[in-house]
C-alpha cells in the first residue's frame, strides 16, 4: 500500500511550515501566552488566511472539505512550532463533530464562522477532567452520558486550572444538562464521541511528532554551538548516540501515525486500535526527545529563558489529553488479547481496499 502523500497536500504542508517559520516565532508566542486569554485574534485570522480553518468544513459551507489524511501533516507543523489547542479543537474536532449533527441551524451558524477564523469551540468529554479553552470559546460542546450537548458561555461555571504547558488554558467546567441543549441522542452520541476521541488522538499523535522533531533539532543546534575542551560537544560520541537514539524513534514513530490517519480517513473497523498505536509510539518519541535533548542542554533547558522548556512542557501535558497511556494500552491489548482476532501480516490491510492512497486535490486550492 502506498503512503506517499500527493503534491497538494505536500505543497500545503511546506506553506504552513514556511508560514508558521516567520509568525509563530518562539519569542512571539511567549507574548502571547502571557496574556489573560492567552490567544491572539490576529494570528487566529492569519491562519484562516492560510486555509487552515476550512479543511474539515464541508464545501457546502464554504470549506474545503478535507479529510484526516489531509490535517495529519499539518498537525505534525502544528506541534513542531508549539500551537496551541484551540486550532485543533476549533478547525478539526468541531466541523467533524457539527457536520456528524442533524441540527442544521448549528451548522449554518458555526461552520461558516469556523472557516472565517471567527469561531472558537471547545470540547469536553469525561475523558478529559478539564475543558481546553474553555474561557475564550464562544460554543461549548460537551458530553453527558453520551449525549452531545452545544451552551453558551453563559449557560456554564467555569474554574481555571493553572498547567505545566503555559500555552494551554483549562477549566474545570460546571453545567446541568437540559433538553434544550441536547443536539444528539447517547445512542448515536457514543459513535460521535468516539469518533472525536479517535481524531483527537490522531492530532496529539502527529503534534507529538513534531514536538519531538522541534526538541531534536534544538538538541542538535545546541551540540553544534557548544564547546568544551575546545570543540563542539556534538563531536562528542555519548551526544551523537543520545541524539541519534531520538532521530531512529521519530523515523519509526511517524508511519505509524500517518496509518492511524489512513484508518480513520477510510473508516476501518481497526481504525481506533491505530490511532492508539500513533499515540504511544509518538508518546515515547516525544518523551525521548525532551529527555535527551534536555541532557544535551543540561540544566539551562529547563530555564524559562531556553525554548526547549516550551515544547517540552507541551509534550508532557498533551501525551495525557484525550486518554493517557494506559488508557490507549487498554485499547490495543483488548484487541489483540481477544479471542479470535485476526492477527498477523496477512491482516495489516484490509484485502479487499485499494492499493493507493487517492488524491487529495480538495488542498490545491486552499
Amino acid at each position: 500500500m502506498d503512503f506517499t502523500f500527493d503534491e497538494s497536500q505536500l505543497a500545503f504542508r511546506d506553506a504552513v511550515r514556511k508560514f508558521l517559520l516567520v509568525e509563530a516565532a518562539p519569542e512571539y508566542l511567549r507574548e502571547i501566552w502571557e496574556t489573560e486569554r492567552g490567544r491572539s485574534d490576529s494570528l487566529r485570522a492569519r491562519l484562516a488566511d492560510q486555509g487552515l480553518t476550512a479543511i474539515s468544513v464541508p464545501e457546502a459551507y464554504g470549506g474545503i472539505g478535507g479529510d484526516d489524511l489531509d490535517w495529519v501533516l499539518i498537525q505534525q507543523e502544528l506541534g513542531y512550532f508549539a500551537i496551541p489547542d484551540s486550532l485543533t479543537a476549533s478547525a478539526y474536532l468541531a466541523p467533524w463533530l457539527l457536520t456528524q449533527l442533524a441540527d442544521e441551524g448549528l451548522k449554518r451558524e458555526w461552520l461558516p464562522n469556523i472557516v472565517k477564523g471567527h469561531a472558537r469551540i471547545a470540547l469536553g468529554h469525561p475523558i478529559n477532567p478539564l475543558v481546553a479553552d474553555a474561557r475564550n470559546a464562544g460554543l461549548l460542546l460537551l458530553a453527558h452520558q453520551d449525549e452531545v450537548h452545544a451552551l453558551t458561555p453563559t449557560q456554564v461555571r467555569l474554574h481555571p486550572n493553572p498547567s505545566i504547558d503555559q500555552s494551554r488554558r483549562l477549566c474545570k467546567v460546571e453545567w446541568t444538562p437540559s433538553a434544550a441543549t441536547r443536539v444528539c441522542e447517547a445512542a448515536r452520541g457514543a459513535r460521535l464521541w468516539a469518533g472525536v476521541i479517535d481524531r483527537a488522538g490522531l492530532a496529539i499523535a502527529a503534534q507529538l511528532l513534531g514536538l519531538a522533531q522541534r526538541m531534536l533539532d534544538l538538541g542538535v543546534d545546541h551540540a553544534a554551538q557548544r564547546k568544551q575542551f575546545g570543540k563542539p560537544i556534538g563531536a562528542f560520541q555519548a551526544v551523537k548516540h543520545h541524539l541519534a537514539e531520538v532521530a531512529v524513534a521519530i523515523e519509526f514513530a511517524e508511519p505509524v501515525v500517518h496509518r492511524a490517519a489512513y484508518a480513520l480517513a477510510r473508516g476501518e473497523a481497526h481504525a481506533s486500535i491505530h490511532v492508539s498505536h500513533a499515540r504511544l509510539a509518538a508518546g515515547e518519541a516525544a518523551w525521548l526527545a525532551a529527555r535527551k535533548s534536555l541532557q544535551v542542554h543540561g540544566a539551562m533547558g529547563y530555564t524559562w529563558e531556553a525554548d526547549l522548556q516550551m515544547f517540552m512542557k507541551r509534550a508532557w501535558a498533551l501525551d495525557a489529553t484525550w486518554g493517557d497511556r494506559a488508557f490507549h494500552k487498554t485499547r490495543i491489548a483488548e484487541c489483540l488479547l481477544a479471542e479470535g482476532a485476526a492477527l498477523g501480516p496477512g491482516q495489516t490491510f484490509d484485502p479487499g481496499a485499494p492499493r493507493t492512497v487517492e488524491p487529495q486535490r480538495r488542498l490545491a486550492h486552499a
